[in-house]
Order: structure tokens, then C-alpha cells, then sequence
């Protein structure tokens, strides 16, 4: 299985960084690869991103191995020359600071044949799966379509007939409070009546006697 390899060396970022990116990308083809290192938020991963198409560009050119057929095989990054610097701290002290480097190094390589033809049939039926024409809806699809308008209007006419049925019982139970105060001022202004029968009727016997 033929292999490509792209190097970067002395690449400002400590190689601790550098391989939490690339395990992101190992084993995945060139595209989905591509595709993780530019979302990815880590600095690294534009450099790595130059890398990969360095990588791409020397199988295209020197072993002429299409881009679509390639996937990460391998990718490390091993620890480069470390610069030593120095930072004043307090009571004249002084401690160091260590700018850390990383060779990356990216290797592609091709396909086997069972994957590539597995490959070339999913690309060929997604392409089929994409000029088939919409369907039209079947027979028994048809009537239920056709129903839907008639459920929601038999529906709606059901709720209405609720609505006016109480509204209905609300104006009986309000029209019955109303005749049940009449009547008990009805039969208030009656007992008062008579009480002034009584009395005056009381009045003309005296006068009699």
C-alpha cells in the first residue's frame, strides 16, 4: 500500500497540543479531515490544515494517487528544540520559561480495493438517490389526504357547538337567578301588604267600639 508523508518542523506549539488535534483527524479521509481541522478552535489546527494539503499535493504529483482515494494513515508530532528564556521575578529572582517546538509529521495513504468499490457504490447510490424523481402519493395515501380537510372542519363545527351550548346553560343559569329574586321580592312586598291589612282593620274596630 503505497504512503505519502508531509514533515513540519520546529512549529511553535508544544507537541502535547499538536497530538490532541491529530488524533481528531487519524483515519479519517482527506475530505472529513479537512473538514475537523476547520472547525476546530485550536490554533494548531491551521497549520496542521497546510500540512494536509502539502500532504495531498505530493501524492497528486509524485505517486499520482487521486485526492478522493487517500486517508490519513498516520499522524504524530514529535518533541522539536526547546528555547530557554528568562523572566525577572520578585527579590532579584529569576525563573525560566521554556518555549516548546514539535515536528508534526502527516502520512496518507490509498484505499484498499474492497473499500474503494465500497465507496463507489454508496457515491453511486446517493447520486441515484438524488435524480429520482418525488413520488406521488398512492392510493391509500389519497383518501386520507382528501379527509384531513373534512376532519379539521367537523372539528372546528364541534367546538363551536360546545361553545354555544354553554353559553347557552350561562344565560339559563342567570335568567333563573333573575326570576328567583323576583319572586323573593314578590313575596316580601305580600307579607308587608298584609301586615297593613291587619293593622288597619284592627283600627276600624276601635273606632266601632
Amino acid at each position: 500500500m503505497p504512503e505519502t508523508t508531509a514533515r513540519l518542523r520546529h512549529v511553535r506549539t508544544s507537541p502535547t497540543k499538536a497530538r490532541q488535534v491529530l488524533s481528531l483527524i487519524r483515519g479519517q479521509d482527506v475530505a472529513a479531515a479537512r473538514d475537523t481541522l476547520r472547525f476546530c478552535e485550536r490554533s494548531i489546527a491551521l497549520e496542521l490544515g497546510k500540512l494536509l494539503d502539502s500532504a495531498v499535493a505530493n501524492a497528486e504529483h509524485n505517486d499520482n494517487i487521486p485526492e478522493d482515494e487517500l486517508f490519513v494513515a498516520r499522524a504524530f508530532a514529535d518533541e522539536g528544540p526547546t528555547m530557554k528564556r528568562w523572566r525577572p521575578r520578585a527579590r532579584g529572582r529569576g525563573t525560566r520559561i521554556r518555549k516548546r517546538t514539535s515536528h508534526i509529521t502527516i502520512v496518507l495513504a490509498r484505499f484498499d480495493e474492497t473499500e474503494l468499490e465500497r465507496r463507489r457504490r454508496a457515491e453511486a447510490q446517493a447520486e441515484s438517490r438524488g435524480r429520482r424523481r418525488p413520488t406521488r402519493p398512492t392510493r391509500r395515501r389519497r383518501p386520507r389526504v382528501e379527509e384531513a380537510p373534512v376532519e379539521e372542519a367537523a372539528l372546528e363545527s364541534g367546538v363551536a357547538e360546545a361553545v354555544d351550548e354553554a353559553v347557552d346553560e350561562l344565560h339559563e343559569h342567570d335568567h333563573g337567578e333573575e326570576l328567583e329574586a323576583e319572586a323573593e321580592a314578590a313575596a316580601e312586598t305580600g307579607a308587608g301588604g298584609e301586615d297593613a291589612d291587619d293593622e288597619a282593620a284592627g283600627a276600624a274596630g276601635d273606632k266601632d267600639e
